[in-house]
């Protein structure tokens, strides 16, 4: 319908007996966008930084290590490397998306009105995190002397854990989407717990006093590791009570701690300890041309 400006004007005129009532003053408000400042840009790329330092010197410190003994260099080396790529993504602005939540407005006169929050949330840690905790698994397996079989069970359950928070991240809040992926992340990550600890702590008996306690030392670091990122997923990605930055921060420090620090302590350890040795011929050291070959020292 359309009304004449005389009807408009006489409507819009509070002393007007055409006036029908109030006129309603509820605004929809604007969504809410939670992103990182300058504050959370600055600590990825510092954090890039020093992951990318921490591959240069592991790296170079492999170079006086036979190759064939160099598998903890090797493994350790890649989940800076990782890192590296993940932190240069997320600091270049990139590998970022949004989760969306619709939240409810009370107001006291007027009917309730709806607006959206959105978060940013960087999928890129949880590509990382995907591809570097096994890494740290299979260091904390190759340290203990646990059987490939338990070693892939608990590589496969925190990859299960990862993948569960990633697609907890994005779903919506208070419903079984966001909650139930949360669950089936904590239940992954306690079945993965279970495989390194109690299979660990059996082999590296065998191994001596000395391994048994650097391998409980480590497991039992990377256990309160392991143990903060799931606590700290739900305060800021899960409840979103803490900014993007403080979020961006607390990973940084986590990851600092789970990478460069975990890697410089394990390979310092692992040359002091000789009965830590993973030593690995064949294909690992001599490539396929040398299969079938008689070298010396070979028994014909």
């Amino acid at each position: 319908m359309i009304l004449h400006p005389d009807q408009v004007a006489a409507m819009l005129d509070p002393t007007s007996t055409a006036h029908p009532g109030p006129i309603p003053t509820v605004i929809p408000t604007p969504p809410e966008w939670q992103v990182a400042s300058s504050d959370g840009h600055r600590t990825l790329w510092v954090m890039f930084g020093i992951m990318v330092a921490s591959s240069g010197v592991f790296a170079l410190s492999s170079w006086n290590v036979p190759i064939s003994k160099r598998v903890y260099y090797v493994v350790t080396t890649l989940m800076t490397i990782i890192a590296s790529l993940s932190y240069f993504a997320q600091a270049s602005g990139h590998a970022t998306s949004f989760s969306c939540i619709t939240v409810r407005d009370q107001h006291e006169h007027v009917p309730d009105t709806f607006h959206e929050v959105c978060r940013q949330v960087y999928w890129a840690r949880y590509v990382d995190w995907a591809l570097t905790t096994p890494l740290l698994i299979l260091d904390l397996s190759l340290l203990a002397g646990i059987d490939g079989a338990h070693t892939l069970m608990a590589i496969v359950a925190n990859v299960i854990m990862i993948l569960s928070g990633l697609f907890s991240s994005f779903g919506a809040a208070g419903t079984a989407q966001k909650w139930g992926w949360y669950t089936i992340a904590c239940v992954a990550y306690l079945f993965a717990v279970w495989h390194v600890a109690l299979h660990g702590t059996r082999m590296v008996t065998a191994k001596g006093d000395r391994s048994r306690n650097l391998f409980n030392l480590m497991g039992l670091y990377a256990f309160l590791l392991w143990t903060a990122y799931p606590i700290v997923w739900g305060i800021a990605d899960g409840a979103r009570k803490t900014s993007v930055d403080t979020e961006i921060m607390t990973y940084a420090v986590l990851d600092a701690l789970a990478k460069p620090v975990f890697g410089l302590w394990l390979l310092i350890s692992h040359r002091a300890l000789a009965e830590t040795n993973v030593e690995l011929d064949g294909y690992w050291s001599h490539g396929l041309a040398a299969e079938g070959r008689i070298r010396v020292g070979d028994e014909e």
